[in-house]
């Protein structure tokens, strides 16, 4: 069995405090059908194509043949920013696993090149307009939130609030993936 990722997070584990979803998403009410842009279920084959932090294209179809963290986070989100270090390292460390964070707040490019200079990752960032998401993914109820996207495109796991290394490398080798 190959070595687990692990990444040091500073007690970003399974905390009693920190297990929890960062849940007060800016403009979401309890009637989510009500609001626009609320999209309510996500694709069995999502597809996303934006432009990066970093200005690069991303096309998450690209990606097919590998599996794909998809990483719905925000920087106000103190389970989103634990996470970070793990997702980095997975991303480094994992030839067959890439991530991809999905910023879901209003904040501007240079906002978040600033941020990401004081927290920075190896994978890449694209900025979504909450009130108006990408309509392959269900608007998420709580950050973070993490799809796991298998080599086919599809949807394998989807997880709400903040993942481990473990959790995706458990999940990947759940569905019959190999490690290397």
């Amino acid at each position: 069995m190959p070595a687990r990722v692990v990444a040091d997070t500073r007690g970003a584990g399974r905390a009693a405090a920190d297990h929890r979803a960062c849940r007060a998403l800016p403009g979401r009410g309890h009637s989510p059908q009500s609001q626009p842009g609320v999209v309510e279920r996500t694709a069995d084959m999502p597809r996303l194509v934006a432009t990066a932090v970093d200005g690069k294209p991303y096309d998450l179809a690209a990606y097919r043949g590998r599996w794909v963290v998809v990483n719905f986070w925000a920087t106000w989100c103190g389970p989103c920013l634990k996470e970070m270090p793990e997702l980095a390292a997975l991303h480094t460390m994992r030839d067959q696993i890439e991530v991809v964070g999905l910023t879901y707040e209003d904040i501007s490019v240079e906002e978040m090149r600033e941020f990401l200079r004081e927290h920075p990752v190896s994978y890449p960032i694209v900025i979504l307009d909450p009130m108006s998401p990408p309509q392959d993914f269900a608007t998420p109820r709580g950050l973070p939130t993490t799809y796991l996207l298998s080599p086919d495109g599809k949807v394998a796991r989807h997880f709400v609030g903040p993942v481990t290394a473990y959790d995706i490398e458990t999940a990947v080798e759940a569905a019959a993936g190999k490690l290397q």
